[in-house]
């Protein structure tokens, strides 16, 4: 009788195993650091989402939040935070830039998310200066971009850029993809390339603040924000 005690213990102590609840290993790390006055914000290797926001602050925040694609039990979190921990992030001035490197392991264990469905992925939510100049270059994600107002340089391989500009802003635009659609609210010349699966829009002129944007098989949107009325306004 005790023998079968034991037994059944033991698969009762295996069933609780199998009902606990299982999650993701997540990691978030924010810094504020210098911008040089007039400068660009430079992404160099980002993986997964990048939203970058403009404020009227002369200085950079950067919110970086690092998690596991597959979700864990207790047991297993702190093994899964440390294989996080391999995946660095650093921020660094050079010259005129400020440059946020992302380095990884290029092995199967630790891999991008999106690009062997497992392992990790990271989201980058950056608040910089208005004026800040942009420059992305991504393989595979989102690139968002909302109330800067200079020079914006992004390319992705496969993925989406979205871009919410100030509605006054005056734009020398060149947008394409590959395989998908550029949508704007902006004005431009639109075309269809690649066996009309591409589409290209160009904006050219004279304007002080450059779009070049890039995308292989994806979208490219383009949004004016729209400020609000004032009450007078309404009530007219």
């Amino acid at each position: 009788m005790m023998r079968v005690l034991v037994v059944l213990f033991g698969m009762s102590c295996l069933l609780l195993a199998d009902d606990e609840v299982k999650q993701k290993v997540q990691v978030t790390h924010t810094e504020k650091v210098d911008f040089p006055s007039g400068g660009q914000l430079r992404l160099r290797n980002p993986i997964g989402e990048v939203t970058v926001e403009g404020w009227d602050r002369p200085d950079v925040e950067i919110t970086t939040i690092k998690s596991t694609e597959d979700a864990y039990p207790s047991r297993d979190r702190e093994k899964a935070s440390h294989e996080l921990d391999k995946v660095r992030i650093s921020v660094a001035p050079q010259g005129g830039e400020l440059v946020i490197t992302t380095e990884y392991p290029h092995h199967r264990r630790l891999a991008p998310a999106s690009l062997l469905g497992t392992s990790f992925d990271v989201e980058y939510r950056i608040k910089a200066p208005m004026n800040a100049r942009l420059a992305v270059d991504h393989a595979t994600g989102e690139v968002h971009v909302y109330n800067l107002a200079s020079d914006i340089h992004a390319t992705v391989s496969s993925g989406t850029i979205t871009l919410n500009l100030p509605q006054e802003g005056v734009y020398d635009i060149d947008a394409k993809s590959e395989v998908g659609e550029v949508v704007s609210d902006f004005p431009g010349h639109g075309k269809r390339t690649r066996w009309m699966l591409g589409h290209q829009l160009v904006q050219g002129t004279s304007a002080p603040h450059k779009l070049y944007l890039r995308v292989g098989f994806g979208d490219i949107i383009l949004f004016k924000i729209q400020k609000p009325q004032s009450n007078w306004t309404q009530a007219r």
